[in-house]
């Protein structure tokens, strides 16, 4: 009796796309976040050396106007929040305590891959600050009301808040998230001008540098986010499209 032969297996095709925002997702994680995201932080290392490089190291005119003006508005009112907004931005507090809770929270709520997105922004974000700041080494302003590190350019307080926001952002997909986000990064903007802890400049640096990280590191988590936002499945490749 002649056995039959068996077929050969055919390969499987890629798990199909559930819907149109799936397919968006897919292409996003291989499009523009790559592109403007790496652009954003090369930006940010350029401007900084033009800075480290013109004039020994000095602020922009804008920079020096600016600060003039915050000085003449300091009072013991506006000090008690531009504090508030120094102590939650930096030290063990901004680099551990905030950062490690968020990411507890989106553990806990069952994000695995949206808290690993966040972890890995934040700690690239403060990673690249402290290079520009050890490479650049600028002054920071003679003006100034906190204890601070060496390297004014760019603000860690700033590219911190940004990171944070845009990633949450991403993650949380509520437009409210966004709009508090925006505010809250503005607010550590004025703060660390108002404190004389860095430039204008400074904190337009960190502010570019934080987003830029974040949507960089967008591109390969946009996929799985997204599943894992609709309690799909979110392990396995990306498909093609």
């Amino acid at each position: 009796m002649t056995e039959p032969i068996p077929s050969e297996p055919v390969p499987s095709a890629p798990a199909p796309i559930a819907s149109p925002e799936e397919y968006r997702a897919a292409r996003v994680s291989r499009r523009w976040p790559l592109v403007s995201g790496l652009v954003a932080v090369l930006l940010v290392a350029a401007v900084g050396a033009i800075i480290a490089y013109r004039d020994g190291n000095l602020p922009f005119s804008f920079d020096t106007e600016w600060m003039s003006e915050v000085i003449e508005h300091r009072s013991a009112f506006w000090d008690v929040p531009a504090l508030f907004m120094d102590f939650l931005g930096g030290g063990i507090v901004g680099a551990l305590v905030v950062p490690i809770g968020i990411a507890l929270v989106l553990f806990l709520r069952r994000k695995p891959w949206a808290a690993t997105y966040f972890i890995i922004a934040t700690v690239l974000s403060a990673g690249l600050v402290q290079l520009l700041k050890n490479v650049y080494v600028r002054p920071r302003p003679t003006d100034i009301l906190v204890t601070a590190d060496l390297g004014s350019f760019p603000s860690g307080h700033v590219a911190n808040a940004a990171t944070m926001a845009v990633v949450l952002g991403f993650i949380a997909h509520r437009a409210w998230v966004w709009v508090a986000g925006v505010v809250y990064t503005v607010l550590m903007m004025l703060s660390r001008t108002y404190l004389g802890a860095h430039w204008l400049s400074d904190t337009v640096g960190g502010l570019v540098l934080g987003a830029g990280v974040a949507v960089l590191l967008w591109a390969p988590f946009v996929y799985r986010l997204h599943r894992e936002r609709h309690g799909r499945p979110a392990t396995g490749p990306v498909p093609r499209v």
